[in-house]
């Protein structure tokens, strides 16, 4: 510790400080061609690139790379003592990196993801501390005389705490490879291809987390065949306590497989109407018009009847029914009527609306207005609205009352 701490006042550290500023300069260049040559926009995030050109992992990475050669080339002439902490600052500085970014992906709005990026700063840090102070190897071999018997096998907490670290290592590249390649597979689809890819990528992703899981599981040093008790009692489970949830995951699969219901369809389900934004595993996440969001779990969506407004045909009918005096023109007022409807954009000409004689009500004559419209997740209330004003100043102009209800009360004498 005191030879490393006399090697900063050597003459020797100003070519360490100039060698790692020059690998600062080339990471940096090496990172804007490479962002620029890949496409990547500073607005879009990633992994590997961030936000921003020295936010992502492709910088310290290429930085500890670079660290790594200027180190062995220097450690031929000179002895070394800046490089022997900027190596372990920027290994903690990828472990961050990586842990952080793949989390913000996989995990964009889970409120636990804040807690996990703090805890894997500080351990990465507390790690790269003792690591450049020359404690670790202490602290390993005390954590090695702590142990205990698992079982048949011996467990150390020293072989419990790598065995976390390993099985976090694992999780979060099985996190990563399925973030990139639900980035890909998503990246152009449309319609059919958006279902169908989607149920690839969450196929992907439980696959690459159970595979993960289980190398983690071997890491800590937990025989895996013990599982096969464990496999038992689960199924169990699933088949009774866990059948909803198990029907649920089943159900979104078989939705997307058969793309009877897809992204940016327009549903009915239950009294609730809105476009399907998103399908995941569980459940299905309807968005009316109005702005609100209605999670229906997927075996609903399987055993429950739904209205598919979009699956063979966008085109959505509408109408509307207005009542006028028994003594009014009814070629007039059909005209009006269909003169109303024609005159907002949104409404089909083709086929084009119809205005009917529908009932004699018990105040006027009921005439029943119906037009096609293609745009339904753009909203109906606003456009209904549209069109019963426009009737309503089209009636007022050509003197055509609209009735008041009417009702007649005779009176028997000496009451």
């Amino acid at each position: 510790m005191q030879a490393w701490l006399a090697g900063f006042t050597q003459f020797t550290v100003w070519f360490e400080f100039a060698a790692l500023v020059i690998c600062v300069l080339l990471a940096w260049a090496f990172t804007a061609v490479l962002r620029r040559a890949l496409g990547m926009r500073e607005e879009r995030s990633s992994v590997m690139f961030g936000r921003s050109l020295i936010d992502g992992v492709m910088f310290p990475l290429l930085l500890l790379t670079l660290g790594y050669i200027a180190r062995s080339l220097l450690l031929v002439y000179m002895p070394l003592a800046v490089f022997k902490v900027a190596i372990p600052v920027l290994v903690s500085l990828v472990v961050i990196r990586v842990g952080v970014k793949v989390l913000q992906v996989a995990f964009a709005s889970a409120p636990w993801v804040r807690v996990l990026e703090r805890t894997i700063s500080w351990v990465a840090w507390l790690a790269m501390v003792l690591w450049v102070s020359g404690l670790l190897p202490l602290v390993l071999h005390e954590l090695d005389q702590i142990t205990w018997t698992l079982g048949s096998s011996p467990m150390s907490l020293r072989t419990m705490i790598e065995g976390a670290l390993t099985a976090g290592a694992v999780l979060i590249v099985a996190l990563w490879v399925s973030s990139v390649i639900e980035s890909r597979l998503l990246r152009s689809a449309v319609g059919d291809q958006l279902s169908l890819r989607k149920a690839l990528s969450n196929a992907t992703r439980a696959l690459l987390m159970f595979v993960g899981l289980m190398l983690a599981l071997s890491a800590v040093g937990i025989d895996l065949t013990a599982l096969s008790v464990l496999g038992g009692a689960v199924g169990v489970g699933i088949g009774f306590g866990l059948q909803k949830l198990a029907a649920n995951y089943v159900s979104g699969f078989v939705i997307l497989a058969e793309r009877s219901m897809r992204i940016g369809d327009n549903v009915r389900v239950d009294n609730f109407e809105g476009r399907i934004t998103d399908i995941t595993a569980r459940y299905t996440l309807i968005r009316s018009p109005a702005g609100s969001e209605s999670i229906v779990p997927n075996e609903i969506l399987i055993t429950s009847r739904v209205e598919n407004l979009s699956l063979a045909d966008p085109r959505v009918w509408l109408s509307t029914v207005v009542s006028v005096a028994y003594d009014s023109d009814v070629d007039l007022v059909r005209r009006l009527l269909v003169e109303a409807a024609l005159a907002q954009e949104r409404v089909l000409k083709e086929p084009a609306p119809h205005a009917a004689l529908s009932a004699f009500g018990a105040d006027g004559l009921e005439f029943t207005l119906g037009y096609w419209i293609a745009d339904p997740e753009n909203g109906q209330l606003g456009l209904r609205s549209d069109i019963n004003l426009a009737i309503l100043r089209a009636l007022r102009e050509h003197g055509i009352e609209i009735p008041y209800p009417q009702r007649v009360v005779h009176m028997k004498a000496g009451q």
